[in-house]
């Protein structure tokens, strides 16, 4: 634990004592909201981003060391470990250095050079490699016996065994990895039988491209490693070949002497056979790792901005998910987000029941008192909205608001086995629209029961290492929640399973244990459900919620393990916590250093205070309503120079995407962001953002709209 803390604290910049404690409360089993949150003594203060990073750090250093003991295990078993072998390898926390020292000793496929020592030649190489010997010949011609049938194949296997032992030394390993690090270019070309094909022209940028590869960003790295994949683009990376093999032979060429040449020659066959296309698989496999984690890193922030959108909250709402032919399918929600009632109607063309649907939607809102109208921004969006609009230009829609809502992922939930648990005697159409409605009201609460690679925020997810997606994206969902807090008497199972220290089966329980003994009524409570234990009500507690509860901590995010804390505050000032909380001179003449003992340090009585101030409270923003330009709905109304409102859909590191209204969004290049200087879209603009955009381009044929920013949004 000493060494790997000592190791994360450099290479992270932390101080050690802090990522020791933070490897100690990993090694309990605490998560890391829960540690960020509530264990602030024992990290220094360190935040999830910073966890995060030791955990990750922590994980790659407990596989580096199983696989150091496997390497030791195996040359061990090969009767080749030296003490000074064994220390190099123990002394090593570098997995590309471990790989290099086991590379001569790692079992291996039988090689040309395999096959010329088994024909005794490695005596040969060794005099080639000495360079002392005038005639090559003569001194190969001892070897050409058996199965070596002459000197020229005596002198090609002993060749063979001097390439195979350039490949494997480290230091020649570092030397070409040094060249790929410096002057590596990638090269994509197109496979000239697909040049002309449709599925092909969507990569026509890549058809003959060439750079750096340490400027290749990541989202054009995964495009072209995407064609590549799908048959399209041949991709290569290399150095300059020629310097490579010059510096390589400089090594081990001593003269212009006839040993000289043929060591020379198998350096060469070395580099280009065996040593380049190794390090070129490397570099390969690391810009792929490094894009993924740009990609993943993007996705994961966009759905932190998208899982803690402004939420309308407990409303009655009607979810419309718009449609032309199939028609309207319109559900009324109560306050806790429960089905009341559904169905079809059919304001628009082919159908044409517009007085009829008008006269049904003001039914719906008058009978359920409809308080918010939530619609889909698919198909037929804007012309729903318009109609909406209409049937609310009278008494009936005095006070009624309408949004557009993300349909994101609507379709997936709706076929999926949550949505039929959910509602399993109503079809899709219901489901996806109950889901778009539910998105209003609490967009974190519904956006949880669906993958997140459906949510469609992202770029290249389905190219880049699912697991560490998987994992990331986990991760910040678990994060949104915990920092939201969740109310432990309306949450699903799906959102109760995000929370610090629960998971799935936790989750259910909590959840059958509230339907056959009615809602909790204290966090103490939750010690009676079924196999949640003290550990886990350590983690979860404090980021559950009970709204009422007749202990008003109880709806904070204040711990229970602070409680008495709490209650001494307000014994101290003669009054009660519900006072406390409400009377600001009180808590102000609180003095938090008499409260400083054993683990709790000013950092948890500062949290304290800060949420006595305001219990329970909504990280989120409020919600705010939009409205595209009237009268631009279609790409062909866009004109240039033109200014219109739009949302901001999706964030990549090369700009922005944003929706205008006319059913294709159009991208604010991150040159286009800003008057300034932007590394990342991210500093500029969030997910869900109102902003103004003037048009730059319109390019019909490919179906790209192309927005500037620039000087609209001060």
């Amino acid at each position: 634990m000493t060494q790997f803390a000592r190791l994360i604290a450099e290479r992270l910049n932390i101080s050690e004592k802090n990522v020791d404690g933070t490897l100690k409360l990993l090694d309990e089993g605490c998560t890391i909201p829960f540690i960020a949150r509530y264990r602030k003594e024992r990290t220094g203060g360190l935040d999830e981003v910073q966890i995060s990073a030791i955990s990750d750090q922590y994980e790659r250093l407990k596989e580096l060391q199983k696989r150091k003991e496997t390497v030791v295990k195996t040359i061990t078993e090969l009767g080749k470990l030296t003490p000074e072998l064994e220390k190099r390898i123990n002394d090593t926390w570098d997995a590309t250095t471990l790989e290099d020292i086991y590379l001569p000793y790692r079992p291996k496929r039988r090689t040309r050079a395999q096959v010329a020592r088994e024909q005794g030649l490695e005596p040969l190489a060794k005099i080639l490699l000495l360079q002392r010997e005038r005639d090559p010949e003569a001194a190969a011609l001892p070897f050409a016996v058996g199965d070596v049938s002459d000197v020229a194949t005596a002198l090609k296997g002993a060749q063979d065994i001097i390439a195979e032992q350039v490949s494997e030394d480290e230091r020649s390993r570092q030397q070409v990895r040094g060249a790929f690090r410096r002057m590596a270019v990638i090269t994509s070309k197109v496979v000239k039988a697909k040049q002309d094909t449709d599925e092909a022209q969507k990569y026509r940028d890549y058809f003959d491209w060439h750079e750096p590869l340490k400027r290749c960003s990541s989202h054009r790295l995964l495009a072209m490693r995407r064609g590549e994949a799908e048959g399209i683009l041949r991709i290569s990376i290399a150095p300059n070949d020629d310097e490579c093999i010059e510096r390589l032979q400089s090594h081990y060429v001593y003269g212009r002497t006839p040993c000289g040449r043929l060591v020379a020659e198998a350096v060469e066959d070395g580099y280009k056979r065996l040593l380049k296309p190794s390090i070129e698989t490397e570099f390969g496999n690391l810009s792929k790792e490094q894009a993924d984690d740009e990609a993943i890193r993007v996705f994961a922030e966009n759905l932190r901005q998208l899982l803690l959108s402004a939420p309308l909250g407990q409303k009655r709402v009607m979810g419309i998910d718009p449609g032309f032919r199939t028609g309207c399918k319109v559900v009324c929600l109560d306050a806790q987000g429960n089905l009341l009632h559904h169905e079809a109607i059919f304001p628009h063309p082919p159908v044409n029941h517009r007085m009829q649907a008008t006269v049904h939607l003001q039914q719906m809102i008058e009978q359920y008192r409809i308080e918010a109208i939530a619609i889909g921004n698919g198909t037929a969006s804007r012309e729903t909205r318009a109609f909406v609009e209409d049937c609310l230009s009278g008494e009936t829609g005095k006070g009624i608001s309408v949004f557009v809502v993300s349909e994101d992922g609507a379709s997936v939930y709706s076929a999926s086995k949550t949505a039929r648990e959910e509602f399993p005697d109503e079809d899709v159409t219901v489901r996806g629209a109950v889901s778009i409605g539910r998105r209003l009201m609490d967009p974190l609460a519904e956006l949880v029961k669906i993958d997140p690679k459906s949510i469609g925020v992202g770029q290249y997810q389905h190219d880049v290492d699912q697991t560490k997606l998987k994992q990331q994206l986990d991760q910040t969902v678990m994060s949104c929640v915990n920092s939201v807090g969740v109310n432990l008497n309306t949450a699903s199972q799906h959102l109760l399973q995000y929370v610090s220290g629960l998971g799935p089966a936790l989750a259910k329980n909590i959840v059958d244990y509230r339907r056959e003994n009615g809602a909790f009524e204290s966090r103490a409570q939750l010690k009676k459900v079924p196999r949640l234990g003290p550990s886990a009500f350590e983690q979860c507690a404090g980021f559950l919620r009970i709204p009422d509860a007749k202990n008003p901590l109880d709806n904070s995010a204040v711990h229970p393990e602070s409680y008495k804390i709490v209650e001494q505050m307000a014994k101290d000032q003669g009054c009660t916590v519900i006072d406390l909380i409400k009377d600001k001179e009180k808590r102000e003449a609180v003095d938090l250093k008499k409260y400083v003992a054993g683990d709790v340090g000013l950092p948890t009585l500062t949290d304290i205070m800060k949420e006595l101030e305001k219990p329970g409270r909504d990280p989120r923003e409020q919600i705010e309503e939009f409205e595209f330009a009237k009268g631009i709905e279609t790409v062909d109304d866009l004109v240039e120079g033109m200014e219109l409102p739009g949302i901001v859909t999706n964030i990549t590191n090369f700009g922005a995407f944003v929706d205008i209204g006319v059913h294709q969004d159009g991208l604010v290049h991150i040159s286009q962001l800003a008057d300034r200087y932007v590394k990342d879209p991210n500093q500029v603009v969030k997910l869900h953002q109102h902003v103004r955009v003037r048009v730059l381009e319109v390019d019909r044929r490919r179906g790209r709209i192309s927005l500037s920013m620039k000087n609209l949004n001060m």
